[in-house]
């Protein structure tokens, strides 16, 4: 392969830079949280639907798949294009009604993924291809929003709070081999960038329940819901030192309800809580240790504590043998100079983690934006990299993987070990990680039992 096959992708996708360019304002100026996001998704299935693909859509929840076939037999490779936007009230671009706004950059992504579906349209896109292709507009990638997931789940429209999960759930990747996706990032000077993988994570909602009474008058009457929980959160930032150096573990949560009124004893805080870390045991170990400073805390305090886990994202393992294949074609897309191929692991997590606990999967980066990631600053500066240039990228990469009888995606199918050996086995293991559970028992005869 040489940069005449970049140049063949690119004539593609410039064809259609202004469908693309246009998508990609529209999904960022209408931002959405996950599993809300029904006008990108409608947007962009009516745009698929022009090009001529037949959609498998989830219906209850936004998102869908499109697959194209090269019409000789090989693996499915899968790519994603995600559809939510976070929460930020600061940056400028944000929803002023919900705060939600693309400071993520997923706007790119699915602005990108349609450029390939259009691309892949195109008279020649699969000369010389085997097996085929499924893209997917998957939504709720970023967790956040919990309580809104979780009434979700409790109604029977979803089970997990993450959208490939989901996805896995509902059977949407079961004919699929490998899978990549391609995130926008704010690293400058320009760069491609690969990296080894990331952390997993589990979110979880804590509810200490105390006792209201006037704190002015009788304080002392009351159980202080809001003094057990930040004496928990001072207990958890005591607990770093024992973070074991690799395991990469992170602690950060919000009060979500902290009292009804400030002359109250607040009788009932909630958090919403996130644990991280670089594997799954050190995941589970991390969250007892912190489950338990929950529990030892509201027993000091005379309060109750239930404690709602949840299952989030696996650890982010990239598959070494298809890194090395798109590190492979990186310099055919850009100058040498420009490709910056790593191993680092980084404390952040992705539900690509989810993916890749059942097959070869990767998720590299593409420049684009500028500032920090979810924050008040960050912006898309140049759209013409993060969607234009990230989908020319993909199509390297899917040639790359697809061609001469799909001999390299074939290839690193075969040589792939990943934890799980089927979406079942995977979910069944997730779960075992649902959990709610009352943590302090308060016995008749004076005793404290905890329980986590």
């Amino acid at each position: 392969m040489d940069k005449q096959v970049f140049e063949k992708y690119s004539a593609y996708i410039d064809k259609y830079s202004e469908l693309c360019l246009e998508t990609f304002e529209y999904i960022l100026h209408n931002p959405e949280l996950g599993f809300k996001e029904f006008k990108t998704g409608d947007r962009l299935e009516r745009e698929f639907e022009k090009l001529g693909y037949t959609l498998e859509k989830a219906g209850d929840i936004p998102g869908f798949c499109a697959v194209v076939d090269t019409g000789r037999p090989g693996p499915r490779v899968l790519v994603f294009g995600e559809l939510d936007a976070v929460v930020c009230k600061e940056n400028p671009l944000s929803d002023p009604e919900t705060g939600a706004v693309h400071a993520c950059g997923h706007c790119c992504q699915t602005s990108a993924l349609l450029g390939i579906a259009a691309a892949l349209k195109e008279d020649g896109a699969l000369d010389g291809l085997s097996g085929s292709i499924k893209l997917c507009a998957v939504p709720a990638e970023e967790l956040l929003d919990v309580s809104y997931r979780e009434a979700l789940r409790e109604k029977g429209v979803i089970r997990y709070f993450g959208g490939k999960k989901e996805f896995m759930r509902r059977g949407f990747f079961d004919d699929c081999d490998l899978a990549f996706m391609i995130h926008t990032t704010s690293a400058e000077p320009f760069r491609i960038k690969t990296q080894l993988g990331a952390n997993g994570n589990l979110i979880k909602t804590v509810t200490i329940t105390g006792k209201a009474a006037h704190a002015g008058g009788s304080p002392h009457l009351g159980r202080n819901a809001l003094y057990a929980a930040t004496n928990a959160l001072n207990a958890i930032n005591a607990l770093r030192e024992r973070h074991i150096d690799g395991e990469y573990a992170r602690v950060h949560g919000i009060i979500t309800e902290g009292g009804q009124m400030v002359n109250a004893i607040p009788s009932e805080v909630k958090l919403d809580i996130k644990i991280r870390a670089r594997t799954d045991e050190a995941i589970s170990k991390l969250n007892n240790e912190v489950n338990l400073a929950f529990a030892a805390c509201a027993a000091a305090m005379g309060c109750s504590c239930n404690i709602s886990d949840r299952p989030g994202y696996s650890p982010v393992n990239n598959d070494e043998n298809m890194l090395e294949a798109f590190e492979e074609i990186m310099p055919l897309c850009t100058d040498e100079d420009k490709c910056e191929k790593t191993r680092k692991i980084v404390g952040s997590c992705s539900d690509i983690g989810d993916i890749m606990s059942v097959m070869p999967a990767i998720h590299p980066y593409v420049s684009g934006a500028v500032g920090k990631g979810h924050g008040a600053d960050y912006a898309i500066t140049s759209p013409e990299s993060a969607v234009l240039f990230s989908a020319k990228v993909q199509l390297v990469f899917l040639r790359a993987l697809l061609e001469n009888g799909a001999e390299k995606a074939r290839r690193i199918v075969e040589r792939a070990d990943p934890p799980f050996k089927s979406i079942k086995e995977y979910l069944d293991y997730v779960d075992t990680l649902f959990k709610d559970k009352d943590t302090v028992v308060y016995e008749d005869d004076g005793r404290i039992t905890l329980s986590v």
